[in-house]
């Protein structure tokens, strides 16, 4: 049952018609088949209607061997333009479970009938199974009705949330959850195309903002170096993380870092040049996510701008990336940091985002050209270097340079000592363990060096940490 199930579903049906008066013709088509049967028979006035195709199919396997007979008409036809262009391919893309039944023979006919291999790669993709991990079939109905599930998630969110969740040939246990983060994705770009379009383009009748000009140089940036890694993913077929890659970098470079860095206050327009990066940086974005979700991601490059008449993201080559400026990309990420914990402070301490605060950099500043996006993203009154923090000041380190937020009459302060004396136990209980281990000279002679040397990156970072607390204890007991 199960092979002639197959042979119906994939199977060449048999070009055999068989006769009124018994026999058979054998045609490649049906008037060429009531030809022969006329000519067979000698009945001039027989019809299509006298004749019966043959209902049976060639096994399934079987037409492994006539692809690309079937396909491009014909093998060793010196004439045939077709298969001349198209074969050999490039890259067959099959599951794991066909490799002798199929793609096996495929390559044997190809050097038996062509005389050359019929393709360069074979891409094996893992098989959707259901959360039992079962593989999906219809006699035990596990499997999804795909018509049901792109009616209730887009045929981009179910694109999307399956290859996202499928690394290179492993198996995926569908739940339509995937198809759900997918969904909620092309919410997101949708959302972020609103937003940018619904900015009032003040041309260059307002100054540039610093903090918007470093932002949209940054994710320019940004954006060549993904380009990059995206195409050398492409390259080793590793499709899932390449769209890992390009999810991340819309959902939390694109729409947390720099929209919010160049959105203008309410009501206000923002300039020119800025409006001009912010589309260029969301087209190419646009680009990388073509190949995953080729849907909206066409709709919205059409939008976008004026088009010339046919012009389609589907046929628009990928601009090819710029030299990338890695210290700057450092030095915006070492910013991005000093965001954070700044932000963490704020939340630490329950200090209303509308409340200005200052930051005290103690000694030399690293990233200094990068704060006015550290005052915009923090709202910061300034950002000062200082030879010693003030008493009472929250701090952070980064690196081997210490940060401050002077709190003022901010926080409660009883409060704040107990959170700061539990935090002081946790990190004096991890330096323990960490010197317990540097101490047994089993581990210390039989340990890796880089193991060690990660070791006692943790003893000096847990040091630093435990004397910052201390002191900041101190001085809030003093004040």
């Amino acid at each position: 049952d199960w092979c002639i199930s197959r042979q119906l579903w994939w199977g060449h049906r048999i070009p055999a018609y068989f006769l009124p008066e018994g026999g058979y013709v054998v045609a490649a088509t049906p008037e060429e088949a009531l030809a022969k049967a006329k000519e067979k028979t000698g009945n001039a006035a027989l019809t299509m209607e006298d004749l019966r195709q043959d209902e049976d199919c060639l096994d399934t396997w079987f037409s492994s061997w006539l692809w690309p007979i079937s396909l491009f008409d014909g093998i060793n036809n010196p004439g045939n333009e077709e298969i001349k262009y198209y074969y050999p391919t490039s890259d067959l893309v099959t599951g794991p479970d066909i490799i002798f039944f199929w793609v096996a023979r495929m390559i044997m006919a190809g050097y038996e009938y062509e005389g050359q291999m019929p393709f360069k790669n074979v891409y094996f993709t893992g098989i959707v199974r259901d959360k039992q991990g079962r593989k999906m079939s219809k006699s035990l109905g596990n499997s999804p009705d795909p018509l049901e599930l792109i009616e209730k998630y887009g045929a981009d969110g179910v694109r999307m949330g399956m290859m996202l969740s499928a690394p290179a040939g492993n198996d995926i246990l569908f739940d339509d959850a995937l198809c759900e983060q997918g969904r909620n994705f092309c919410n997101k770009i949708w959302n972020a195309f609103r937003l940018i379009k619904g900015w009032t383009n003040a041309g260059d009748t307002i100054e540039i903002p610093v903090e918007a000009h470093l932002a949209v140089q940054w994710f320019d940036q940004r954006l060549d170096a993904a380009a990059v890694e995206v195409a050398d993913l492409f390259s080793k077929y590793r499709l899932s993380e390449a769209l890992m890659l390009v999810y991340k970098l819309f959902w939390d470079e694109f729409s947390s870092w720099l929209l919010e860095i160049v959105k203008p206050a309410y009501g206000q327009p923002v300039n020119g040049f800025i409006y001009s990066m912010v589309l260029s940086s969301f087209e190419r974005l646009l680009e990388l996510l073509h190949p995953f979700m080729p849907f909206i991601t066409e709709e919205l490059w059409q939008q976008l701008r004026e088009r010339e008449p046919g012009a389609s993201l589907m046929v628009t080559r990928m601009k090819a990336p710029h030299e990338v400026n890695e210290n700057f990309l450092k030095e915006f990420e070492l910013a991005k940091e000093i965001i954070s914990n700044v932000r963490s402070i704020r939340l630490q301490k329950n200090i209303a985002l509308k409340e200005q605060l200052e930051l005290q950099v103690v000694g030399s500043h690293p990233v200094e050209k990068m704060n006015p996006v550290i005052i915009k993203m923090c709202n910061l009154s300034a950002v000062t270097v200082v030879e010693s923090k003030s008493e009472g000041a929250a701090s952070f380190m980064m690196g081997t340079t210490e940060f401050a937020v002077p709190l003022g009459n901010m926080i409660d302060v009883e409060a704040e000592i107990a959170r700061m004396e539990a935090e002081l136990k946790h990190k004096e209980g991890f330096l323990q363990g960490v010197m317990k281990k540097l101490s047994n000279e089993k581990f210390v002679n039989n340990a890796p060096a880089a193991v060690i040397e990660l070791e006692r990156k943790k003893q000096a970072d847990a040091e630093s940490i435990i004397n910052s607390l201390k002191e900041s204890i101190a001085a809030l007991k003093k004040a």
